[in-house]
């Protein structure tokens, strides 16, 4: 049996022909989606295809559960091979690139919430902890970013000497960092608290100061400084 093309469905059913007739906004989420995979299965049309894709994860659903798929784990879905489980993967990767680049125009290194927003949707859906760093000019410009350490679920293990040395490579004025909670709760542990106050110390001593360290959950974040902690 072949394979359910959307150019061989009713005119109704042509989530392209709807698209340019009424416009992007009217698509339902598989509507979009199953433009992209552009065929179906041998039991599902490309619509039903796609409806399946966003609702497969058995925790997150909808579009929101794409940023947590793998292709490993999407090729296990029937109807979908590497092929379909790599466009997938790319819109997701282009939408968050997307939302990067929007905040970027707005960054500024003085405000906490500019930081969070440029970071937010890089990070909010990983699975693993991750800190970065931003080595920064005197006048608060961005010279590097750097990703320090790769943790467990819900650990990360971040040496403070290859941060220092990171810093000085950089000819770093001062220093922001970021990290995620996959938890998706921003609130700082005794951990984060500890290892946080550590480098402001060294920093203050070195002539390269802390400015922040903000912690990103799901769609929200917690600023060490903003809060008084360093």
């Amino acid at each position: 049996m072949n394979k359910c093309k959307i150019k061989e469905m009713a005119d109704h059913e042509k989530p392209v022909e709807k698209l340019l007739e009424q416009g992007p906004e009217v698509l339902s989420d598989a509507e979009l989606l199953a433009i992209i995979l552009r065929t179906g299965s041998n039991e599902m049309s490309a619509i039903e295809l796609a409806q399946f894709v966003l609702n497969a994860h058995p925790i997150y659903k909808g579009l929101s559960g794409l940023n947590y798929r793998y292709v490993n784990d999407l090729v296990s879905i029937p109807g979908i091979g590497y092929v379909k489980a790599s466009q997938i993967i790319a819109i997701t990767e282009i939408s968050r690139r997307i939302s990067s680049e929007k905040h970027k125009l707005d960054l500024s290194l003085s405000s906490s919430d500019s930081v969070a927003n440029y970071f937010m949707e890089e990070v909010r859906y990983m699975t693993k902890e991750r800190v970065y760093a931003l080595f920064n000019t005197s006048s608060h410009r961005i010279i590097k970013k750097v990703q320090l350490s790769e943790g467990s679920i819900d650990r990360s293990i971040l040496s403070i000497r290859e941060l220092f040395k990171e810093a000085l490579r950089a000819d770093a004025a001062n220093i922001v960092l970021i990290h995620n909670h996959p938890s998706g709760d921003p609130s700082p542990s005794t951990i984060d608290v500890s290892i946080t106050r550590q480098i402001k110390n060294m920093g203050d001593e070195m002539g390269i100061p802390l400015l922040d360290h903000i912690i990103i959950g799901n769609g929200t974040y917690y600023s060490m400084g903003a809060e008084g902690l360093i």
